[in-house]
C-alpha cells in the first residue's frame, strides 16, 4: 500500500497567525488568557492550549473584569466588541485579515445601499461574526436549494460575498442559481474563497484521482476540512474526515486498496499528518510520496501591539 501526501495540506497563514498571537499573549501576560470561541477549530490546538492555562468561552459574560481577551479567527461581530470595551477587557484581535475583508465588504456595500447575499454555513463563527456587521441587510444562503427560495427586498442593488471556507465548486453552483433568478446580482470585487482553502482543495482533487481512499485530518466543526472530504467524495474517492490516527480503523483498508491519500484542513497541525503515516506503516503502507503542489508563502503581520512587544 502506498501513502501519497497532499501539497499544500495543513496551516495557513491566518491560523499560522491566531496560534502565534495566542503563543506571544500567554509569554507577555501568563495565564489565564481568554479566548472567545476556539482560537481556530481543531481540537488538538484548543486542548493544547487548554493546558498551557487557556480558557476558551462562547460569551464575554464568562471573562472577568479587565482580563487578556483573544477574539478568534473566525472574527468577531460589532456588538462583541462594544461589550468588550465596556467592559474594560483588554482585547487582542486574531481575526484573520481574509474574513477582515469580508466584514469590510458588508460594511461597505450596506453603506452604499446594496442587500446581501452571504454564502455560508448558518451558525459558523465566521458567518455569524459577518452577518453581525450589517443583520438588517444580509440574507444568509447555504445550498443551491436555498438560493432558489431566497427573496431580497430590492432585486436590483443585490450583492453576493461568501465566508471565506467554502467548497468552491459549490459555491459556483450557488452564485450560478442567484445570477439566473436576479441578473442584477454583483459579485465581490475579489473571490472572498480564501488562497488556502482553494489551494487544498484543487490538491486533494490531484489527490482523489491516484488514491482509493483519502483521510482528512481535522476536526468535525473545521469548515474547510469538512469540504476536503466532500471535494475528494465528488472525484470518486472514499474519504475519512478523523482528527486524529487513533481514528483510523484498519477495516478502511481492504485488500482492493493500493494507495491512501491524506491531506488536512488549514487548522491542523502536520504533526497529526506525519502520527497519521506512521499509523498506515503499521497497517502495511510501504512507500511514501508528496505530491508537487502550488507554493505558498503567504504571512500575515501581527497585531502592532504584539508585533512591538519583546517576548520573554
Amino acid at each position: 500500500m502506498k501513502v501519497l501526501l497532499a501539497s499544500p495540506r495543513g496551516f495557513c497563514a491566518g491560523v499560522e497567525r491566531a496560534i502565534e498571537i495566542v503563543d506571544r499573549a500567554l509569554a507577555l501576560y501568563g495565564p489565564p488568557v481568554y479566548v472567545r470561541k476556539e482560537i481556530v477549530h481543531n481540537r488538538h490546538v484548543v486542548d493544547s492550549f487548554r493546558e498551557r492555562g487557556v480558557v476558551f468561552v462562547d460569551s464575554l459574560d464568562e471573562v472577568p473584569d479587565g482580563s487578556i481577551t483573544v477574539f478568534s479567527a473566525h472574527g468577531v461581530a460589532p456588538s462583541v466588541r462594544a461589550e468588550a470595551e465596556r467592559r474594560g477587557l483588554r482585547t487582542i484581535d486574531a481575526t484573520c485579515p481574509l474574513v477582515t475583508k469580508v466584514h469590510l465588504e458588508v460594511r461597505r456595500f450596506a453603506s452604499e445601499g446594496y442587500e446581501i447575499i452571504l454564502i455560508g454555513h448558518e451558525g459558523h463563527d465566521e458567518v455569524t461574526g459577518t452577518m453581525g456587521e450589517a443583520p438588517d441587510r444580509i440574507l444568509l444562503v447555504g445550498s443551491v436549494e436555498e438560493a432558489e427560495r431566497v427573496q431580497p427586498r430590492n432585486p436590483g442593488r443585490l450583492m453576493y460575498l461568501t465566508q471565506t471556507t467554502l467548497s468552491i465548486d459549490e459555491t459556483r453552483e450557488i452564485a450560478d442559481v442567484l445570477k439566473r433568478r436576479f441578473p442584477a446580482l454583483q459579485p465581490p470585487p475579489k473571490d472572498d474563497i480564501c488562497y488556502a482553502t482553494q489551494n487544498r482543495q484543487d490538491a486533494v482533487k490531484e489527490l482523489a484521482r491516484r488514491a482509493d481512499v483519502v483521510l482528512v485530518l481535522g476536526s468535525a466543526n473545521s469548515s474547510n476540512s469538512m469540504r476536503l472530504c466532500e471535494v475528494a467524495e465528488r472525484c470518486g474517492a472514499r474519504a475519512y474526515r478523523i482528527d486524529s490516527a487513533r481514528e483510523i480503523q484498519p477495516g478502511w483498508f481492504s485488500q482492493d486498496v493500493s494507495c491512501v491519500g491524506v491531506t488536512a484542513g488549514a487548522s491542523s497541525p502536520e504533526i497529526l499528518v506525519q502520527q497519521t503515516v506512521d499509523r498506515l506503516k503499521e497497517l502495511g503502507a510501504s512507500e511514501v510520496e508528496e505530491l508537487d503542489g502550488r507554493p505558498e508563502g503567504v504571512r500575515f503581520a501581527l497585531p502592532p501591539e504584539l508585533a512591538r512587544a519583546s517576548v520573554p
